[in-house]
């Protein structure tokens, strides 16, 4: 039995007013970064006013967008030539840099130079469980609440950390919920037993990340902290919920990226199930740098004539081994269609585009343009 399987329609998805948020997840080394980075010059080439967030800390996207380097804040996209109807931004995510400036701008001058200088402050903006992703919705709901840019395109880290971010609002909660806070923000009676209770009670990401700071000063810092986040942050739940319903919402699609191999198309099955369960919109998915059959020629009848050209005794050693290769790339091709269509089966509601692969890596503009052209079908 057969599944019908629809065709995603990138440029119908790209020129909707209505799509404010397109989140590309996927497993490492499909493509990810340069599908988010091509949809993102072909949404600004056709009108829209276009940025693109990266997680991944590769540097392939600014070099392929004629950039030295990618920041924390945004940078449009200006090169010879490139004149597009709209406009193109990118930029970075930088952890660190983020939790800073969320600190500036809602502690004041003095209570922000206090905590950025805090030790405990500085161990868990770097290695606290969940930071990282949470800082990632923090940077996305900046985005969409500033209103500059009428389409934002999210490139996510690899594997399966690629979701963690919808669950660290949770997480983060979870961490510093109000007990943590009585026990670290108390009266000094707690003492030291505060924070063993704490650490007891199965906080051990907590016990890992204040490791580093030693001696009495670590309940000192940790409840300065702690209260200084209890009153200032006293809104981060509240930031992390609207941008949860932004990527709910009818104006985000999630584009799956998966390359036809069975370990991506396993980690693509894992990404559809979870944005499945988590209510979140799916557009369809990207099975990207596909090898389709160039001419219509079976594999079997290739290698034949290949092989009667040696047996001739002809001096055509170039067009055999073009038709060997031909005959390699039909068998490449067969599997990659058996692939796919396992993983239709599965999910027969899931619209797929099928992405050729350029016979090279990208690394400008051009190269960009040309991954869009094939995400469009063109």
């Amino acid at each position: 039995m057969t599944f019908p399987t629809s065709s995603l329609d990138v440029d119908t998805l790209i020129d909707d007013p209505e799509t404010r948020v397109i989140v590309c997840c996927g497993s490492g080394g499909v493509g990810k970064t340069t599908t988010a980075a091509a949809l993102a010059l072909r949404a600004a080439e056709r009108g829209r006013q276009t940025v693109v967030l990266t997680i991944d800390p590769a540097r392939r996207l600014a070099q392929a967008l004629g950039l030295r380097e990618l920041g924390n804040h945004p940078r449009k996209v200006s090169v010879a030539g490139f004149e597009p109807k709209g406009e193109l931004w990118a930029m970075m995510l930088d952890m660190r840099r983020t939790f800073d400036d969320m600190v500036r701008r809602h502690a004041g001058p003095e209570r922000s130079e206090q905590l950025l200088a805090n030790r405990f402050y500085q161990t868990i903006s770097t290695s606290f469980s969940g930071t990282q992703e949470y800082m990632a919705m923090e940077k996305l709901g900046q985005l969409a609440a500033a209103g500059d840019w009428e389409l934002i395109i999210v490139d996510t880290p690899p594997s399966r950390s690629a979701l963690d971010f919808l669950d660290a609002p949770t997480r983060l909660s979870a961490a510093l919920d109000g007990r943590m806070i009585r026990l670290l923000t108390g009266p000094a009676k707690a003492g030291g037993w505060g924070l063993r209770k704490v650490v007891s009670a199965g906080f051990s990401m907590f016990a890992k990340a204040v490791s580093t700071i030693l001696g009495g000063q670590l309940l000192a810092d940790a409840s300065a902290f702690m209260q200084a986040f209890d009153t200032t942050f006293g809104g981060f739940r509240e930031r992390a919920r609207k941008t949860a319903e932004l990527l709910r919402s009818k104006g985000t699609a999630f584009l799956v990226v998966a390359a036809p191999e069975p370990d991506a198309l396993r980690e693509a099955s894992y990404f559809v199930e979870r944005l499945s369960e988590e209510s979140m919109p799916l557009a369809g998915l990207v099975a990207n740098r596909t090898h389709p059959v160039l001419a219509d020629l079976s594999a079997i009848d290739a290698l034949a004539a290949a092989d009667a050209l040696d047996r001739g005794g002809r001096s055509a050693p170039l067009a055999a081994a073009v038709l060997r290769l031909h005959a390699d790339r039909v068998a490449l091709a067969e599997r990659e269609k058996r692939l796919l269509a396992r993983f239709t089966r599965a999910h027969p509601g899931v619209s797929v585009v099928r992405v050729p692969a350029l016979p090279s890596d990208v690394h400008d503009l051009a190269g960009l343009r040309e991954i869009g052209d094939r995400l469009a079908g063109s």
